[in-house]
């Protein structure tokens, strides 16, 4: 098998990085690092012209990239996906049942082939989650010293500081193949997940293979202490009357009064209106033993 390498060798803190250097070396696999933001979806892109197998280095905006370039060369029936979780949040890595550096090597080598569903927003794929509104401008404004430093926790406690300042914008969602309305009001926080679902507590993993987007509707921020500990959680529960939760194949969102700030896997950009759709099982990914196929229903009970 002709494997390739596409590193973002600033990831994370550095150490998981290099680690995955060091162990790809080993195995004579081909690394090749990205410089800058948007480098690994080129990288990507000339990758698949001659690999069977893709590596995506670094965190989710890593798998993202490279999902992008090996779309942009029309390979996703011709290419599998390995990922090492080495990034600021590895979100993604973790929901395909992905523990570490050493055992992603394991996965890429020995771990079940799936085929699974990347998500569509207009001409943008995401591969886990796009995010809209408080939580995107976030993590936008958060730096990259306090990423490195404290992970994805960052992202966290960045969004919950702002939501006692943040004002949503006014939205129309709609859903389903017809756009049937669903759901107007000013929102918080928009979630959409196609590899993420979004709770309380718990595993993260959505149903990749079901070809339906999961999606929460953050209508308002309760009253709590944003700054306390499981403050997040909190704002997730199940059955918390300020969240709208749905399942659906399509969803368009449109804001009525200004653009909106959206993150696909971690980039950042402002749209008026969104249509998300899945592609259903367009590539094929290596998997560990804890992802599940068939998740527990959602929404919850």
């Amino acid at each position: 098998m002709r494997r390739v390498m596409v590193r973002n060798p600033t990831g994370g803190d550095g150490t998981d990085v290099e680690t995955a250097r060091e162990r790809a070396s080993e195995r004579g696999i081909d690394v090749r690092d990205s410089d800058e933001p948007g480098d690994a979806v080129a990288l990507a892109r000339a990758a698949a012209a001659e690999a069977d197998q893709i590596i995506a280095c670094g965190g989710d905006g890593t798998v993202n990239e490279v999902v992008r370039g090996v779309a942009a060369a029309d390979a996703l029936d011709d290419v599998e996906l390995a990922v090492v979780p080495a990034g600021t949040g590895n979100n993604f890595a973790a929901n395909l049942g992905i523990e570490s550096v050493e055992h992603a090597f394991e996965v890429a080598e020995t771990g079940e082939r799936r085929r699974l569903d990347l998500g569509v927003a207009d001409d943008a794929l995401f591969v886990n989650s796009c995010l809209g509104g408080l939580i995107a401008e976030a993590s936008e404004d958060t730096d990259d010293e306090a990423k490195a430093r404290i992970g994805s926790l960052a992202y966290a406690l960045q969004t919950l500081s702002d939501a006692r300042q943040y004002e949503g914008p006014l939205l129309e969602i709609r859903a389903g193949a017809s756009h049937d309305p669903l759901w107007s009001g000013t929102a918080l926080v928009l979630l959409i997940g196609n590899g993420r679902r979004f709770l309380g507590g718990g595993r993260t993993q959505a149903n990749l293979e079901d070809g339906r987007l999961e999606v929460v509707i953050v209508e308002q921020a309760p009253a709590i202490d944003y700054l306390a500990e499981g403050a997040l959680q909190r704002l997730l529960k199940r059955d918390a009357s300020h969240l709208t939760r749905l399942t659906t194949a399509e969803l368009l969102v449109t804001t009525t009064d200004r653009p909106m700030a959206f993150s696909f896997d971690g980039e950042i950009v402002e749209r008026q209106s969104i249509d998300a759709s899945v592609r259903e099982g367009a590539m094929r990914f290596r998997v560990g033993d804890a992802y599940e196929p068939e998740p527990a229903p959602w929404p919850p009970e």
